[in-house]
């Protein structure tokens, strides 16, 4: 497809994110939500929709909804219901999901999305409170599939963009945008990979200039950042393909394909009254008093555009490394913990922005999976900045860190890897070294300074790359300008 064509029609879409809650129990039942527990263990006769049993708020569901709403410039509702979305799915035993329709708790908001450098507001409908299904399992059993129930009534937040976003970069970066909030609140961990943040992406055509919104479909299925880029960018060449055809984009649901790069559908699309939303008749309104909002405020952390300005103003970073240090929050508060124990931040950034992320990169891992603690990193840049080991010597002592729980000076002595600043020991060789190359040591006086680095050469290999170079140049050219 010819850009020329790409360029004739604009995409129109909004992005529906579901984080899952780091609350310890369950949305409505006392039951731990721990990930990795042996299948239907974490249940309740609530959890497999026994008749009879009774639903019973989770407060830290409502807390973390409101924080995620303030956090999103949203106005926070003084009542709000729940309701019940009802369909049949062998993972839903209830038969219904306790979730909200009319009445969200968080509405009207708005994030700030910065792409190829410029600045782009994406408004946010709604968040709303609801229990996660359970899962359906279809590759350990040829015959049959199976259902773990430890998921059902896991609590979680549905985050509603407004169908602001024009670009398949911007929804990415909206995305990002909404990982990195709620790291920084601690309401869930934003691992898209294991489900713990879901995107459901609603998406659309229209010539460029019209307003009237073109017929939609739903892409789901996405479980990566890229994921939801490519899906996105097929999705769009799709619909504008089939247009161009004389043909007409069907409202549906449509499951991407990772291995094949396409889109290939699910069902026909369903409506709100598809559900049959209606009140949930076992729990009450929910209430939020100014009290509950001032106490909620209270508890919001740095959020990450103050963490990137304090780092510019309090560290002199630049902003390109303050934002790469604070796009992750735990990386931040790995860097923060490493200058608390060095003092000095230009350093600590140095390794990291460089060798750890290298690693982090390298490996597909978090900084939380990152096998060298900030008190062992700390050491390191502690011995380099006293020069008892240079800067080769810590990359060596660096990437031995990775493979062993060594400190960094045990490791530079076991390599033989200690820097010698002993003047006792670097005088003869430094001497021998001047009284070995009388050529050059005419040539230097003749005022080719550039030399002496030829002189610090000589005494680093004699020396076994021990010898302090600073040291060296000061004792070299102390005997050379006599």
């Amino acid at each position: 497809m010819t850009e020329e064509l790409h360029d004739k029609y604009e995409a129109v879409i909004g992005l529906e994110v579901h984080c899952q809650l780091l609350t310890q129990s369950k949305a409505f039942a006392p039951v731990s939500t721990e990930f990795g527990g042996m299948p239907n263990t974490q249940v309740t006769p609530l959890c497999l929709g026994h008749p009879g049993t009774l639903p019973v708020l989770n407060e830290n569901l409502v807390r973390y909804t409101i924080k995620m709403g303030l956090a999103t410039n949203c106005g926070v509702a003084k009542k709000s219901i729940f309701a019940r979305k009802n369909y049949f799915y062998p993972d839903l035993p209830k038969g219904y999901q306790i979730s909200q329709y009319e009445t969200p708790i968080c509405h009207d908001g708005h994030l700030d999305v910065t792409v190829d450098g410029e600045v782009k507001r994406i408004g946010i409908t709604r968040i709303h409170m609801e229990e996660d299904a359970g899962k359906s399992i279809h590759d350990q059993d040829p015959y049959n599939t199976l259902i773990d129930l430890n998921r059902a009534g896991t609590p979680l937040i549905e985050i509603v963009s407004e169908p602001d976003i024009r670009s398949p970069q911007e929804a990415y970066a909206y995305l990002n945008r909404i990982k990195q909030i709620v790291q920084y609140l601690e309401i869930c961990d934003g691992n898209m990979e294991e489900g713990s943040l879901r995107c459901d992406a609603n998406v659309s055509i229209r010539p460029r200039g019209q307003k009237e919104l073109g017929t939609r479909t739903e892409l789901k299925n996405m479980n990566s950042f890229r994921n939801v880029e490519r899906a996105l960018e097929y999705e769009i060449r799709r619909q504008i393909r089939l247009v161009e055809n004389g043909g007409e984009v069907n409202q549906q649901t449509l499951l991407w394909d990772a291995n094949e790069m396409k889109t290939r559908q699910m069902r026909t699309k369903e409506e709100a009254h598809d559900y049959r939303y209606f009140p949930e008749p076992d729990l009450p309104p929910v209430m939020v008093t100014e009290a509950m909002l001032d106490e909620i405020r209270a508890e919001l952390p740095e959020m990450p555009d103050v963490r990137k300005q304090r780092f510019v103003d309090e560290y002199g970073m630049s902003p390109e490394d303050a934002h790469n240090l604070t796009n992750d929050r735990y990386l931040a508060d790995y860097f923060e913990e490493v200058v608390d124990r060095v003092g000095d931040p230009k350093p600590v950034s140095n390794i990291v922005l460089t060798e750890v992320l290298r690693v982090l990169n390298d490996r597909s891992i978090t900084i939380n999976e990152f096998p060298v603690s900030t008190e062992r990193l700390a050491e390191l840049i502690q011995i380099r900045e006293d020069d008892k080991i240079n800067s080769s010597a810590m990359t060596e002592i660096f990437n031995e860190m990775l493979k062993q729980e060594k400190g960094a000076e045990d490791l530079a002595k076991e390599l033989n890897l200690i820097q010698v600043s002993d003047n006792s020991f670097l005088e003869p060789i430094v001497q021998e070294v001047i009284e070995d190359h009388p050529d050059e040591v005419e040539r230097y006086k003749d005022g080719k300074k550039g030399l002496v680095g030829f002189f610090i050469g000589q005494v680093m290999q004699r020396s076994q790359g021990k010898a302090n170079p600073q040291l060296v140049r000061e004792m070299i050219t102390e005997k050379l300008e006599d």
